[in-house]
């Protein structure tokens, strides 16, 4: 038989759904891949019963159906405090994996390079690949996952056609500083880069931290491309409602890079979820206050195990410690532990750069409950490692 292609060879699969996988081989608690045991808002389940009986069933406009732009428009504009115009400013797509897919394809060419800060979302390398582009692995620092500006510097000075800025950070929980944001504006200005920002968390930062988005710093909207979705923040990451924000030019060229990936988003859910976009201010105080909770409840449950993590500022992961156990092998201890002690972490391997291999993600969007569980577990997890390992 032929061949395949060689870009294929060059990534391997999800690890953070091979984890699921693994979750569900052995019944354990998911707290790999990000996505809640709870439903979405009650509002949001009734209109889609009811999308269900009336349509639409057809295709939408392929960037978006019009009353979805107006309110995804309205609501962003509101919070991102930009006037945003549901004709030109955006495109909607099945979900964030796809838009930022968009917004790579549309900003650079095979060859280019392109910054990802190290720990990052597994997709970005992948993306990097099946663009053509080249990453350019630039680190963040624990304990707070800072950067070393001369560093960044030295990776704009290879003339990258983008940066990829994950704010609130996947897997690290980190929420950028404005005075942070400001520095790679600078940097983005002065090689003149564009700016690829995933802000899925962005209504899920803890005080005192707030979120700053990066098109509305000064001078930034024409060089950004602003990606998100509605999965995490209305609890409905099966729906595949993603979108990208950007300048008329920009987002002309990343419309028809979409339309030839997916055609367009679905209907019927993009009627149905009109209805969250219309949610007043009240929602999402009361979105950070339940993950304000659950955080509390899960870094307490850490604790009382006896665990070293470090406090994440925004989104719902945590990374943990886990070299008194393993430095070399994440992914072999990742496994045991669903196995042994019934609870599923992503090895953290699979979000650096950098060789580490003793730091696992553990996600908290789940029930209070199932996380108090989680923590039960977890705290058998010493013993269960002495009786399995001497």
């Amino acid at each position: 038989m032929p061949q395949t292609s060689e870009r294929t060879a060059s990534f391997t699969e999800s690890v953070i759904r091979r984890m699921t996988r693994v979750a569900n081989q052995y019944n354990a608690i998911n707290l790999s891949q990000g996505f809640p045991d709870f439903d979405p808002p009650s509002a949001l389940v009734a209109a889609l019963a009811d999308t269900a009986r009336r349509g639409p069933h057809q295709y939408a406009v392929t960037w978006g159906a019009p009353n979805f732009r107006e309110a995804l428009a309205a609501k962003q504009s509101r919070f991102m405090g930009l006037p945003l115009d549901p004709d030109r400013h955006l495109v909607v797509t099945c979900g964030s994996t796809e838009a930022m897919m968009v917004a790579m394809m549309t900003a650079c060419n095979p060859g280019d390079a392109v910054i990802v800060f190290s720990p990052f979302y597994e997709n970005y390398g992948a993306d990097a690949i099946l663009t053509g582009a080249r990453p350019l692995y630039v680190p963040l620092r624990p304990p707070d996952f800072g950067f070393d500006l001369a560093e960044l510097r030295e990776a704009f000075r290879q003339r990258p056609k983008a940066i990829i800025l994950c704010n609130p950070s996947n897997p690290s929980g980190k929420v950028f500083t404005r005075e942070e944001l400001l520095s790679i504006a600078a940097l983005a200005e002065e090689f003149d880069a564009f700016v690829i920002t995933d802000e899925v968390y962005e209504h899920i930062v803890y005080a005192p931290h707030r979120h700053v988005y990066f098109a509305a710093l000064p001078g930034m909207f024409e060089r950004t491309i602003s990606v998100s979705s509605l999965s995490k923040t209305y609890s409905i990451t099966g729906w595949r409602l993603g979108y990208a924000i950007a300048a008329p030019a920009v987002i002309d060229c990343a419309r028809k890079v979409h339309d030839f990936l997916t055609v367009g988003a679905a209907a019927p859910l993009q009627e149905a979820a009109v209805t969250a976009l219309h949610f007043d201010d009240v929602y999402y105080e009361e979105l950070l206050a339940s993950y304000t909770r659950r955080r509390d409840v899960f870094l307490g449950a850490l604790e009382e195990a006896g665990l070293t993590y470090t406090t994440p500022q925004g989104a719902y992961y945590v990374l943990v410690d886990v070299s008194e156990f393993t430095k070399a092998d994440d992914v072999g201890f990742c496994e045991w532990l669903a196995r042994e002690v019934g609870v599923a972490a992503v090895p953290g391997s699979s979000f650096f750069r950098e060789p580490v291999r003793h730091l696992i993600r553990f996600h908290f969007a789940k029930r209070e409950e199932t996380l108090a569980e989680a923590g039960k577990r977890l705290k058998t997890l010493r013993d269960q490692w002495r009786r399995n390992h001497g």
